[in-house]
């Protein structure tokens, strides 16, 4: 279904990094799309860069609302007046270490929201959902790589906020059955768009890994921090499962084509990453291959709550979506250079 047929599509946090770029390839996909967001981690400009890349014909299908899922009044405005064929729910916190520091905030911010997100969902009878979880549900995995069903268990605030959500939406459905909602559990997202216009604008100091090592290559941070050089890993840095932003756009086109077809039912979950672990040291050695730029490394403790190796069994998003991931390690740092070398300092033109 595409707009042709009316389809609008309600994005949630869609100002963020994987929301712009998910919400242009929805716009590509001939979809109508209203972003909610409360600019907390994100800028207007990534909407309106958003629009540019999609070109005139499609821009016109975007519409922009400042609001926060937390305030009841902003859900009906958006809701009110436009009925949505399903939502796209990217907006919460994200930081692990921020949320083991403010849980408070982060239970208020992604639990609440979702819960008042559902409620509106329901009263304008809008009971599709693609959810951006995370592989934080498998906290420190057995074994690897991690199968969607194996058991759940968070090391933190902010993956217990996901699996929480994933929890609450169960209960949701199996009270009434027309709910359907997809679940997306993401590993490690990066990169950027090709055309270096969109990509990751953390606020302060980033909290993960590549928009880090991006700013130490534009010269805004002196040194990479990497955490934990004593894992029983190859190099003994952790290993994690790093996806292209752009194949994590194209997975949620094919959860939301999913979600919308007559014979989907009830509540699933797939994994979205590469099958492929790569550690910490290896990620740098890469960036500074595609950058040419040498990266200091200050090597420093664990940080707490933080796995050794985690990485994805993508066999469910390949048998049941259609989906496999197509970018590698060279891309995936090409591109977030190309991001980097052109916005040195994010959306902004200056820090």
């Amino acid at each position: 279904m595409g707009a042709q047929d009316g389809g609008c599509i309600l994005v949630t946090g869609g100002a963020g990094f994987i929301g712009t770029h998910t919400v242009l390839q929805l716009l590509k996909e001939g979809f109508k799309v209203v972003i909610i967001d409360n600019l907390d981690n994100s800028v207007e400009e990534g909407v309106e860069r958003v629009k540019d890349l999609a070109g005139p014909e499609l821009a016109g299908n975007l519409t922009f609302i400042l609001g926060d899922l937390r305030n009841k009044e902003d859900l009906e405005n958006v809701f009110n007046g436009r009925r949505f064929d399903a939502v796209i729910h990217f907006a919460g916190l994200k930081a692990v270490a921020e949320s083991v520091a403010k849980p408070f905030l982060y239970y208020h911010n992604n639990i609440v929201g979702t819960l008042n997100l559902f409620e509106f969902m329901e009263k304008y009878g809008c009971k599709k959902m693609v959810f951006s979880s995370s592989s934080t549900v498998y906290g420190q995995p057995e074994k690897i790589p991690c199968v969607e069903d194996f058991h759940l268990t968070a090391l933190n605030p902010y993956g217990r906020t996901k699996l929480f959500v994933e929890d609450i939406a169960r209960d949701i459905q199996k009270a009434d059955p027309e709910w359907k909602m997809i679940f997306l559990r993401y590993f490690n997202p990066v990169g950027a768009h090709e055309s270096g216009r969109i990509g990751e604008d953390p606020k302060g100091i980033p909290n993960n890994l590549m928009p880090y090592i991006q700013q130490v290559a534009v010269g805004r941070l002196p040194e990479l921090n990497v955490y934990g050089v004593d894992y029983p890993t190859q190099d003994g840095s952790a290993i994690r499962d790093y996806i292209h932003v752009m194949d994590l756009a194209d997975g949620h086109i094919c959860a939301l084509q999913r979600l919308l077809t007559p014979e989907f039912n009830g509540c699933t979950a797939y994994n979205l990453g590469t099958g492929c672990g790569t550690s910490v040291l290896e990620m740098v050695a890469a960036f500074e291959k595609a950058s040419g730029k040498k990266i200091p490394v200050k090597l420093c403790p664990r940080r707490p709550g933080d796995a050794t190796a985690v990485y994805a069994s993508t066999d469910k998003a390949l048998r049941e979506l259609g989906w496999k991931a197509k970018y590698g390690l060279a891309e995936m740092c090409r591109d977030q250079w190309n991001w980097a070398r052109n916005n040195p300092f994010g959306y902004h033109t200056h820090p």
